[in-house]
């Protein structure tokens, strides 16, 4: 008798509202029989998952997470584990891969099947609630240093800082961690203008949703927006605010005139 082949859906529900999250993200939470994931992600989905067998988990058990997922897949089961924004980034894939590498999983033999499904990250939502500051290059950095060491990110911070690139913040703050930012900023205002324009967003498209667009220098004023659901994109030397936006030029004004004046129509 040939037992069933799992299936494992790492899915990225986005940053919150169902409007925002992928038709296939819904797709395999309804074809799944087991959801698993950090208890506030979970309920991000809370409608979408009645009659299931639903675990969660609290924060910093990711590895747990990751082998009960891939032990219900291997016993047959259909299974998605699921992540807020994209599980590519900052989000469970990885890991979950890595231990799949270490079992010596073979994704062409009839062992588990395992999808990462996309979704919208916070550099995107962020993004579009407060103009459009990723028009050019940038770059991505976590604040957090439990997993990566701090002199490391120090050194990435100072990369993009140096190499002008708009630079989004995952994880600014926490109750232990205050000096990280604080840090990060020094280090930008050895580059950059102090009425650089910069975004904090906490808790994108979610009801606790709340935005500012605001300078560099005046970062810290908003202590109270700090935290693991806030992100801050700090813009780059060509970076402007109008109307409360952040705008970030593609370059056109070089090659192109924007405003085209009006030709008068032709009789016919």
């Amino acid at each position: 008798m040939i037992s069933k082949k799992g299936k494992l859906y790492v899915v990225g529900v986005g940053p919150g509202s169902h409007d925002h999250m992928t038709y296939r993200a819904k797709q395999v939470i309804e074809e799944s029989e087991v959801i698993i994931g950090y208890d506030t992600y979970v309920s991000l989905v809370e409608d979408l998952i009645a009659g299931k067998e639903v675990y969660r988990y609290a924060m910093t058990q990711e590895v747990d997470r990751a082998n009960q997922a891939i032990d219900f897949a291997e016993k047959g089961r259909i299974v998605s584990l699921v992540s807020s924004g994209d599980p590519g980034i900052y989000g469970m894939v990885g890991l979950i891969y890595e231990i799949l590498a270490q079992k010596g999983w073979n994704r062409e033999d009839n062992s588990i099947y395992v999808e990462c499904v996309p979704g919208v990250s916070s550099l995107n939502s962020c993004a579009a609630l407060v103009g459009s500051p990723l028009m050019t290059d940038f770059a991505v950095v976590s604040m957090s240093d439990l997993l990566v060491p701090w002199d490391i990110i120090v050194k990435r911070v100072e990369a993009a800082a140096m190499g002008d690139y708009v630079t989004v913040i995952y994880n600014p703050a926490s109750k232990k961690r205050v000096h990280q930012l604080r840090d990060t900023r020094e280090i930008f205002l050895k580059y950059r203008k102090p009425d650089t324009p910069i975004a904090i967003v906490k808790g994108a498209y979610r009801e606790s949703q709340e935005l500012v667009v605001t300078t560099l220098e005046k970062m810290l004023e908003h202590q109270d927006m700090l935290g693991m659901i806030t992100t801050i994109i700090v813009g780059n030397s060509s970076t402007f605010n109008y109307e409360g936006m952040m705008i970030n030029p593609r370059g056109y004004t070089s090659k192109y005139e924007l405003i085209k004046q009006q030709q008068p129509p032709t009789k016919q």
